[in-house]
C-alpha cells in the first residue's frame, strides 16, 4: 500500500514538473518573437543589398517560426504573435491573464530584436545606400498602406493600396494564420509536425500580402519596426500602425469564433447528440406491430399435465398385466 502511494506521488511530482511555469512560458514567447522579428525585419532592413524581395521575407519568416517553435513550442505553445494569443484565448486554450502576459513578452522580444538591428547597422553602409540616418534604413521594414505601400514604391507612385483594401487583406491573412494554428495544434489533430504547417502558412500569406502592406499579420513585429523608423511624420507609416493592430486582432477573433462554432470538441459533441437523436427517431418509426397479431404458439406441456396423462394410461396397463 505504501509503495502504491509512493508511486502515485512520484507520478504527480513528475506531472507537476512537466507543467511550465508562467515565467518559463513568457521567456519562451520572448525568445520566439525575438527570433521571428530579427529575421523578418533584418531581411527588410538590408533589402537594398539583396535581391530576395518578398520571397526572402516569406522564407525567412517561415524558417524562423519553425526553428523557434521547435525550440520552445513545448513550453509556451509557440504563439510569437499577439493575434495568435488572442485566438488561443478565444479558442479556450489559455486564460485572458496569460494572453495579456504573452502580449507583453512578445512586444519585449520584438523590440529587443529591432534594437539589436538598429545598433548594429554600420554607419558607412548608410552613406553607400544614400540614407541619412539609421531610422531611414528601417523605413523599408515598416508596414504601411497608400504611399507607404510597397506597391507604391515598386510602381514609382503609379499604383497603391488604400487603407480599406489593406485592412481587408490584413484581416483575411491574419484569420487564415490563426485558423491554421488552432487547427494543427488541436489535441485531436493528426498533423505530425504542426510548426511546419504554421510556418508554411506564414510563407504563403507573406507572398500574398507583401506588395499590399509589407506583410503584417503580427502586431508585435509591426510595432517594433515602426518604433525605430523615421516615419512618424504627417504622412509617415508610423501613423498607420493602428491598422496593423486592429486588422490582425479582428482576423484572429473571427478565426477563433469560427473554430469554436464548427471545429471544437463541443461542436462535434453536439453533432453526435443530434445524430443519436435522429437514430432514436428512426428506431421509433420502425417499431413492429404487436405480437398479438401473430398465431399463438402451442404451450409446452406442464409437469402436472404429464402426470395426469400417465395416470390415465396406467389403468389400461394394469388390466393388461392382470390378463
Amino acid at each position: 500500500m505504501s509503495q502504491d502511494l509512493a508511486a502515485t506521488s512520484g507520478v504527480t511530482e513528475v506531472e507537476e514538473e512537466r507543467t511550465p511555469s508562467l515565467l518559463s512560458r513568457l521567456l519562451a514567447e520572448t525568445f520566439g518573437t525575438f527570433l521571428l522579428t530579427l529575421v523578418i525585419v533584418g531581411v527588410l532592413v538590408y533589402s537594398p543589398l539583396n535581391t530576395v524581395g518578398g520571397l526572402g521575407v516569406a522564407l525567412g519568416g517561415a524558417f524562423a517560426y519553425i526553428a523557434g517553435a521547435a525550440a520552445v513550442g513545448r513550453v509556451s505553445g509557440a504563439h510569437f504573435n499577439p493575434a495568435i494569443s488572442l485566438g488561443a484565448w478565444l479558442g479556450g486554450r489559455i486564460s485572458i491573464s496569460s494572453m495579456f502576459s504573452y502580449w507583453g513578452a512578445q512586444l519585449v522580444g520584438a523590440i529587443l530584436a529591432a534594437a539589436v538591428l538598429f545598433a548594429t547597422v554600420p554607419q558607412p553602409l548608410l552613406t553607400l545606400l544614400g540614407k541619412e540616418s539609421t531610422p531611414d534604413a528601417f523605413d523599408s521594414a515598416v508596414n504601411g498602406f497608400a504611399q507607404n505601400s510597397p506597391l507604391y514604391l515598386q510602381t514609382q507612385g503609379q499604383a497603391q493600396f488604400d487603407w480599406l483594401p489593406a485592412l481587408l487583406v490584413e484581416v483575411i491573412i491574419s484569420a487564415v494564420l490563426v485558423g491554421v494554428y488552432l487547427g494543427v495544434n488541436d489535441p485531436r489533430s493528426k498533423v505530425g509536425y504542426a510548426p511546419v504547417a504554421v510556418g508554411s502558412a506564414i510563407a504563403a500569406l507573406t507572398l500574398v500580402s507583401w506588395f499590399v502592406t509589407n506583410a503584417g499579420m503580427n502586431p508585435a513585429r509591426s510595432t517594433a519596426a515602426a518604433l525605430f523608423a523615421n516615419s512618424w511624420g504627417a504622412d509617415g507609416s508610423g501613423r498607420q500602425l493602428w491598422l496593423f493592430w486592429v486588422a490582425p486582432l479582428v482576423g484572429a477573433a473571427l478565426a477563433a469564433l469560427f473554430y469554436r462554432a464548427f471545429g471544437s470538441a463541443e461542436a462535434e459533441e453536439e453533432l453526435e447528440d443530434l445524430d443519436e437523436d435522429d437514430d432514436e427517431d428512426d428506431d421509433d418509426e420502425s417499431v413492429v406491430e404487436p405480437a398479438a397479431a401473430e398465431p399463438a404458439a402451442t404451450p409446452a406441456a406442464t409437469p402436472v399435465a404429464e402426470e395426469a396423462a400417465q395416470e390415465s394410461a396406467e389403468p389400461g396397463k394394469k388390466a393388461d398385466d392382470k390378463a
